[in-house]
């Protein structure tokens, strides 16, 4: 049988069942100075947490910390671990209330305050740590309708401060290990008329419920009884989700074109046993049960042999943003005249003083996401294809805050200030130039390529790209430095140029230079308009799609530079600790007190 070009052409094992999970992250609680309640003694403090659906904007709750009694200043043993996403704003309140009684309505205690934040505030926060103040609103939630009830009902004071809640945050240890193996076999069973077999092997990890879910399958090996896999990597969370004693089970097939892969036989294992490495304990007999039951005399279809294994932790984008990777956030906005006047509430970057324009929406949904990600909250920003006054230059790359030496606005705010400012007092003209902004950004980037800075451009266009060659140019050059570009394109023209800077499909190239990554994420403003008016929730899933990648490209070029998070000891080969597992504790969805 011939080989494959590709594995996906095994048909009955396309899709890998139960990908792996979002990245986790333990939020621990601690309060300082609370308000006390109580008579004779001290608060008896308990904290909420509530996460705010996408779709409704409702507030839900998400579990309960344990309650300490007699403190003002608690720190919570009890953690939330919930699942982490860079490209979307996850909005949190933690509610905090002196507990009276072994009831679970939350009506029955006395409100001690609130805070608000989003989960990005808290891991872009020095060390993964926030503090805010507590404040006493002018309404909390009753826990059983989930409507709005006056807070002061409970004896508390509008916008009164009550003390100060700690908010850190860390990923999951175990999140990060990935095993690397390799495999060989001996005397396989002949599967094919006219020749031996073409063996591959699939791993599935145990579920609780006795079930199995797909988690990797190696390549095919062409005509042989006896074939050497190639090394592989597979997290370990995807292999036995952090339980080194669950089985997993491996089945060998003989692979067919028509796929119809005959079965070879299976045997089982555990990471634990894995993790022993080459030995007399990682030789496994190949069973085929059916033949085993049919046959007396028959011992096995083969053997499989572990040759070696190795296991390492896997830096993530939370470790280098923990060791102090800062995400420098530039801007680019389109000036052309394509946009239409300005003064007219027919062009895209018309002001109207009921609602935000394209433009203004695009860069403040992306802008309010990855602001928390840069401390000092000072941000690029430029604008491109206009004349200038007082000579009527046209400039692709000009400050919007004029400022020739310092681009710099200050916060989302001060970049659409800026970018209003901009609308008064220069011309709109052409052509569509990018490779001007890109270059400017590049080298920034590559002024820092320590690991400690990682820039991300976002453009702002609504028209067809008039310098592909140069901008292409620019890309490719800028694929090897420490930055991300985002393309949002505004407006109703057709955007078949920007998808081919896109390299989901096809990697970017220029003058027969590939890219060295894919850098570039673009999408139409247009996909996410929301008929029924709630920018809100269109904003937010403009956001998401277009930060996706982030996280990916930026630990992308930390690994192909060598670069560890600071946070972190150079990586070195392991094996993993002997307790029995290092599953993660269960979130304590709706936990009762």
């Amino acid at each position: 049988m011939e080989q494959p070009e590709d594995m996906a052409s095994l048909s009955e094992f396309d899709s890998l069942a139960g990908s792996i999970p979002a990245t986790k992250v333990e939020i621990t609680v601690s309060c300082r100075n609370l308000l006390d309640k109580d008579m004779f003694s001290k608060s008896d403090p308990l904290c909420v947490m509530y996460t705010q659906g996408m779709e409704n904007k409702q507030w839900r709750e998400f579990g309960r910390t344990e309650v300490i009694d007699n403190t003002l200043n608690p720190d919570f043993v009890r953690k939330f671990i919930v699942d982490y996403f860079f490209e979307e704003k996850q909005n949190l309140r933690f509610d905090l209330y002196d507990v009276d009684s072994k009831s679970p309505d939350l009506s029955k205690h006395d409100f001690l305050g609130q805070a608000f934040c989003t989960l990005g505030e808290i891991v872009g926060s020095p060390g993964s740590r926030l503090e805010k103040s507590l404040t006493i609103g002018a309404f909390s939630l009753n826990s059983r309708t989930g409507k709005p009830m006056p807070a002061v009902s409970n004896g508390g004071v509008p916008g009164k401060k009550c003390g100060t809640i700690i908010l850190s945050a860390e990923e999951l240890s175990n999140c990060r290990d990935v095993a690397t193996m390799q495999f060989c076999a001996n005397k396989l069973d002949k599967k094919d008329f006219f020749g031996k077999s073409d063996p591959f092997l699939v791993f599935y990890r145990s579920n609780e419920d006795g079930t199995f879910t797909i988690c990797h399958k190696t390549e095919v090996m062409k005509n042989t009884l006896n074939p050497v896999w190639q090394t592989f990597s597979i997290p370990v969370r995807a292999l036995c989700n952090g339980d080194y004693d669950r089985t997993i089970k491996v089945e060998v097939y003989d692979w067919d074109r028509d796929g119809s892969h005959d079965f070879i036989g299976e045997f089982t294992t555990s990471y634990r046993e894995l993790a022993r490495g080459q030995s007399q304990f990682n030789i496994y007999e190949v069973v085929n049960p059916k033949k085993k039951m049919k046959k007396k005399k028959y011992v096995n279809s083969g053997t499989v042999t572990l040759l070696s294994f190795a296991v390492e932790s896997e830096c993530t984008f939370l470790d280098y943003i923990k060791g102090g990777t800062q995400i420098n956030f530039t801007v680019a906005i389109d000036f052309t005249a394509s946009n239409g006047n300005p003064s007219q509430s027919t062009s895209l970057h018309y002001m109207s003083p009921y609602q935000l324009n394209a433009y203004a929406l695009a860069l403040t949904a992306v802008g309010e996401i990855i602001q928390h990600y840069d401390s000092d909250k000072m941000f690029p920003a430029l604008g491109f294809g206009a004349k200038l006054p007082p000579d009527g230059r046209v400039s692709h790359e000009f400050p919007l805050n004029g400022n020739q030496e310092n681009p710099s606005c200050c916060g989302i705010d001060g970049i659409l200030e800026a970018y209003h400012h901009s609308l008064r007092t220069v011309q709109l003209y052409g052509p569509t130039n990018f490779a001007p902004v890109v270059t400017h950004v590049a080298r920034n980037a590559a002024a820092v390529q320590d690991g400690s800075q990682y820039s991300v451009l976002l453009i702002i266009t609504d028209g067809v790209i008039s310098d592909m060659a140069q901008t292409k140019e620019a890309i490719v050059n800028a694929a090897k430095l420490p930055m991300s570009i985002i393309i949002v394109g505004v407006g109703q023209a057709e955007f078949d140029a920007m998808v081919e800077l896109d390299g989901d499909d096809v990697r970017i190239s220029s003058r027969g230079k590939l890219a060295e990554r894919d850098i570039v994420q673009f999408v139409p403003f247009r996909d996410y308009v929301d008929r029924t008016g709630n920018h809100v929730l269109s904003m937010a899933r403009l956001a998401r799609d277009v930060l996706a990648e982030i996280p990916d490209q930026l630990v992308s070029y930390m690994k192909a530079q060598g670069i560890r998070p600071r946070s972190l000891p150079t990586a070195a080969a392991r094996s993993p600790p002997q307790s029995p597992a290092c599953t993660p504790p269960a979130s304590p969805l709706h936990r009762h007190i």
